[in-house]
């Protein structure tokens, strides 16, 4: 059975924004999750299908990924009905369905991840290239090692939740769980905090990175750093960092995926009588024979001589495209055999611009047509 667009799953547009999602998701999700219809497969499988919509649209990679390519863009990256409810339904309703925020028993949590734009010029992205960059960051305190207590203590458990980071309360007959508040869901409580971090177990600092670029990239790509993101809490792992690349443009060559193209100007004269031009690559120049009669806008291709893609294939072609320009600041000369040209020209008729006379022919047509 085909699936569902995800758009139409949760009722939004393809417009919608973070807030939208997450309010379209939490109205399916409480209406149909399991523990609320228990042996109900229908509304089971409504809250799967939902789930899973929620978590493509509401991860910006994926959901790129997804409006480009459909399901098959995102096939393999979805676990349906494994929502971060406490997320989605916030704190008040965190464990409603046996979900659980912060970091129960005291584990710490895991970092947040970063971004960095990196910009490169078109050669350096074919050919790849390590960067040095400099990143500002949350990382572990080596005062306290991560745990937010002074050198020689230890955080305690919580005496409010008693290490467990979640609190019940009882409202009417729902019995529901949240975030204890004297914790805030770590489960332990810092008696004597670190002078470095005051507590939090993380530092501010600037690191610097080598980033190792491979040949083939493009704009929107991104490089995955593990570890480099921000600082877990309490000792958790850290995040990741992702260095989004940027492509400057280039003053010769525009990128097409895997091909290059490029804009040569050429003199009238050279066109109606051929020539042999020197033009340029990404390897250095390269002669290119210029047909008698050619007309502006034909195409020159040189395969192989554009971009190996970074994910494998083979590379792409160097397509060439002439333009024909018309020469200013004519002497006086100049002028006078391009008169007599004219003269002769107009003598073979329509033989030597048969576009021309086609599409006078065309006018015509038009014009009479709206006279008749």
């Amino acid at each position: 059975m085909a699936k569902r667009d995800y758009y139409e799953v949760l009722g939004v547009g393809r417009d919608a924004g973070a807030m939208e999602l997450k309010k379209a998701y939490r109205r399916i999700a409480m209406k149909n999750h399991p523990d609320r219809n228990p042996d109900d497969k229908q509304a089971e499988a409504r809250f799967k299908e939902a789930s899973e919509a929620f978590e493509v649209l509401s991860d910006d990679s994926k959901r790129a990924r997804y409006n480009q390519f459909g399901h098959a863009g995102v096939e393999g990256q979805t676990s349906a009905g494994t929502a971060d409810f406490a997320d989605i339904f916030g704190d008040m309703f965190g464990d409603i369905f046996g979900a659980r925020r912060g970091a129960r028993g005291g584990g710490g949590r895991q970092g947040a991840d970063l971004q960095y734009h990196l910009e490169l010029h078109l050669e350096e992205a074919v050919q790849g290239v390590s960067r040095t960059i400099r990143v500002p960051a949350r990382v572990r305190c080596e005062a306290c090692n991560g745990s937010g207590a002074r050198k020689g203590t230890a955080p305690v458990e919580c005496s409010a939740c008693g290490g467990h980071g979640q609190v019940r309360i009882q409202q009417g007959f729902f019995s529901v769980q949240q975030t204890c508040p004297r914790c805030r869901g770590e489960g332990k409580q810092i008696r004597d905090p670190c002078s470095s971090c005051r507590g939090a177990g993380t530092v501010e600092e600037t690191r610097t990175l080598s980033v190792k670029v491979p040949a083939g990239v493009d704009s929107g790509d991104r490089i995955r750093l593990s570890g480099e993101g921000q600082a877990g809490a309490r000792g958790g792992p850290p995040g990741n960092l992702y260095v989004l690349v940027e492509v400057r443009p280039h003053p010769v060559f525009q990128r097409n995926g895997a091909d290059l193209h490029c804009d040569i100007p050429i003199g009238f004269v050279d066109a109606a009588l051929g020539n042999e031009l020197e033009v340029p690559t990404l390897d250095g120049r390269v002669k290119l024979k210029i047909p008698a009669e050619t007309q502006t806008g034909k195409l020159f291709r040189l395969r192989g001589k554009g971009i190996a893609p970074v994910r494998g294939g083979p590379p792409g072609d160097l397509l060439y495209r002439l333009v024909v320009e018309t020469p200013v600041k004519l002497t006086a000369r100049q002028r006078e055999l391009l008169g007599e040209f004219r003269e002769i020209q107009g003598e073979q008729g329509s033989r030597q611009n048969p576009k021309w006379q086609s599409w006078f022919d065309g006018v015509k047509r038009f014009v009479d047509g709206l006279r008749g």
